[in-house]
């Protein structure tokens, strides 16, 4: 009964609020139709010629003097009384008190003004001043509606608890939270500290197609789509190494390619189906200097954002200051759980193990080998102690199709992964430039796919040609630009550092 009564409660609460919204997106619309019947409609502003935003005024005070400047920006508080009051007006930059008198700005700007409503654009044109407690802020000699905002935003954040709509309606959640609006910023800024970095180092950045005949370059489950004029299906990519690698052979010694990949699996606060991914490559390098890049990027672009290259994440500090920590995996394995595979010799050992320790794999596990074994293992037991930022280096060779055979042991490869509070945050190689042996390892990839590793690679014939053409030993690296923007600014989702993540769409 009283769970009941409790439903009923929250029921009314919520019809109370719907009608009070309802209410309040009436009595915005009349305002407009009443301006708009005045000849004062705010959507007729095309442009504002605004002299300075809210952080310049605040930063040029002394040189302003009684020079007039001109702001715009959402009118976010409203306190006009009587015949004078003060409002702020946010902009990109932060905020700005506005003072609004009957006498400065005219008795029908001070009556409009005093209708204005939270969430409309306005401008002010007037000087700036300080006020009593030492805030910079404007004496206005006019205000002028430019835009008006026909739906309430929340008060205080209290009609966006729900996180679900806080993505869905990022917008809002930009507009009402401050530190929303720094994420994104640092985003922007990470990227721009990336891009800088490696323009420095003489890298090229190129374009590679988003559509493709095959889906290549990783092991992944792509979106399918179909091209009509073609009458053919393409693929979104899941990863741009492939093309890249093409513009090695072509001459391009150093390039990268910074943007959207798309893969058709799962969403966590981890995955999102669209996200954003930087590759490059490397002439003449191998997985000993895509090391000592990824190392340097990642300190560079964090003492950009915070000045140092420590961070807290979730209450751990994060030291990305080079050199990062070098494991094996098998020295991992034996690290964390205990297995010694230097000892494993046959597949039929590994299989053992794989049992006893109940490890699932896509295929009959009498048909895995050690190689995939080992990994498994890692996985289950050895990641989540990689905190600090770890190199995780020499993967078995049958999961690392385009890999070089590692130098003195071609049971592994040349290639690292690098991992963080836990988590993979890039994927490197010495790439494999032999065209035969690759042509050998996609057939491999090719029985997995019909044993039903439905992620397995296809071969790419165009990717062969190139190959077959010459390709110079070359190092590749990929980094996920969403897991590095989570942890330079402590996010927990992934979702809290994409603008508009992927999301169900509401019925």
């Amino acid at each position: 009964m009283e769970e009941n009564n409790t439903r009923e409660l929250e029921i009314e609460d919520i019809q109370a609020k719907e009608e009070e919204f309802n209410e309040q997106v009436t009595i915005r619309r009349q305002k407009l139709a009443e301006l708009q019947e005045q000849g004062k409609d705010p959507f007729d502003v095309y442009k504002v010629n605004r002299t300075h935003n809210s952080q310049e005024v605040k930063e040029q005070f002394e040189e302003l003097g009684d020079n007039l400047v001109t702001i715009a920006g959402r009118l976010m508080s409203k306190r006009i009384q009587g015949k004078a009051g003060f409002c702020d007006v946010h902009d990109r930059d932060g905020k700005i008190q506005i003072y609004v008198r009957l006498d400065a700005v005219g008795e029908e700007s001070f009556k409009d003004a005093k209708t204005f409503d939270i969430g409309d654009f306005v401008t002010v044109t007037g000087t700036a001043f300080v006020t009593r407690t030492g805030e910079t802020s404007i004496r206005a000699k006019e205000i002028k509606l430019i835009s008006k905002s026909l739906k309430p935003l929340p008060e205080k954040w209290h009609g966006l608890k729900n996180p679900d709509l806080k993505y869905r309606q990022r917008e809002v959640d930009l507009v009402m939270n401050k530190d929303v609006r720094d994420t994104f910023m640092k985003r922007i800024n990470i990227i721009k500290a990336i891009r800088e970095f490696l323009d420095n180092r003489g890298y090229l950045e190129v374009e590679t197609p988003i559509l493709s005949p095959i889906a290549g370059g990783a092991a992944a489950r792509p979106f399918v789509t179909h091209h009509n004029t073609l009458d053919i299906d393409m693929y979104l990519r899941i990863a741009t190494e492939l093309y890249l690698k093409r513009c090695i052979v072509g001459g391009f010694e150093k390039v990268y390619d910074m943007g959207k990949n798309f893969r058709n699996e799962g969403m966590s606060v981890r995955h999102n189906p669209e996200f954003t991914m930087i590759e490059l490559y490397e002439a003449y390098a191998d997985y000993n200097d895509m090391m000592e890049m990824t190392e340097q990027l990642v300190a560079y672009a964090c003492e950009k954002v915070h000045g140092t290259t420590k961070v807290t994440y979730q209450g751990t500090e994060i030291d990305f200051t080079p050199p990062w920590r070098r494991i094996t995996m098998v020295d991992a394995v034996k690290e964390y759980a205990g297995i010694d595979f230097n000892e494993i010799k046959t597949d039929e050992e590994a299989q053992k193990i794989a049992k006893e320790k109940h490890l699932e794999f896509p295929k009959a596990i009498d048909k895995v080998t050690k190689g995939e074994v080992l990994n498994m293992l890692f996985e289950e037991y050895g990641e989540e102690h990689l905190i600090q930022p770890t190199f995780l280096c020499d993967y078995p060779v049958e999961i690392s199709p385009l890999t070089k055979k590692k130098r003195g042991n071609e049971e592994f490869t040349e290639r690292f992964e690098g991992f963080v509070y836990g988590r993979e945050v890039c994927n490197a190689y010495s790439e494999l430039n032999d065209p035969i042996v690759q042509r050998d390892r996609f057939a491999q990839q090719a029985n997995e796919r019909e044993l039903g590793d439905d992620e397995a690679y296809v071969i790419d014939e165009e990717f062969m040609n190139a190959l077959e053409i010459g390709m110079p030993p070359t190092g590749g690296l990929g980094i996920g630009i969403d897991r590095i923007v989570m942890f330079l600014t402590d996010s927990t989702s992934i979702r809290d550092v994409i603008l508009f993540p992927t999301m169900k769409p509401l019925q």
